[in-house]
């Protein structure tokens, strides 16, 4: 678990995608869903897995929540959508990866290529090489996004007396590269990401 000395009198927790960055759009309608419709194979109905991938990662509940129950649930709706079953795709909801889900708290590459050597899982395989690709996508598009407005001297104020944290499901590296690319990261304490735990474990270092 993390550990963070207190120096502030109060912890906030921030953020990335759709909170600090306007990234939320660019990162799934760009860099997730296409890997999802390449890897899992889902051209022949990559209207409606564009559809409902937008609408679990961009406008429903699960909004923000982390990159492999969310590819979970948009396979569980489109194979119940009435269009798909009407072209016959088969929609394969991977189950390796929902028992892996259950027992892994720290849901990022690390820990699901440790299960992969482990395993030798197909499933497990497909997942890491789709996770890897949209990290690659990230990395190759997302760029030149500047924080929201007043995000900045948000920052600044609250460091006088807080600790800041950055606190997202997204993998580290990216955050890391996101804040340093725009000076941001000079203000946090810390920034963690989907390989450190859950947003929830990261606000009860409060």
């Amino acid at each position: 678990m993390i550990s963070l000395p207190r120096e502030k009198d109060f912890l906030v927790g921030i953020d990335s995608d759709g909170c600090a960055f306007d990234t939320m759009e660019l990162k799934h309608k760009e860099c997730f869903i296409p890997n999802i419709i390449y890897y899992y194979n889902l051209q022949g109905v990559s209207k409606y897995a564009r559809e409902v991938a937008e609408f679990v990662n961009l406008y429903s509940k699960s909004r923000g929540i982390n990159r492999f129950p969310a590819l979970i649930e948009t396979l569980e709706r489109l194979r119940r959508r009435p269009e798909v079953k009407a072209r016959k795709v088969k929609i394969t909801v991977p189950e390796s990866l929902k028992k892996w889900m259950q027992t892994e708290k720290k849901l990022g590459n690390p820990a699901l290529e440790q299960a992969v050597q482990a395993t030798n899982d197909p499933e497990l395989k497909q997942a890491l090489e789709w996770s890897r690709a949209v990290n690659q996508s990230v990395a190759w598009m997302v760029h030149g996004v500047p924080p929201f407005p007043f995000v900045r001297e948000s920052l600044e104020k609250l460091s006088h007396v807080a600790d800041i944290i950055v606190v997202s499901a997204t993998p580290e590296e990216a955050l890391k590269r996101e804040w340093a690319e725009h000076g941001l990261d000079r203000y946090v304490r810390a920034i963690l990401g989907q390989e450190s735990g859950t947003k929830k474990d990261f606000l009860g270092l409060s």
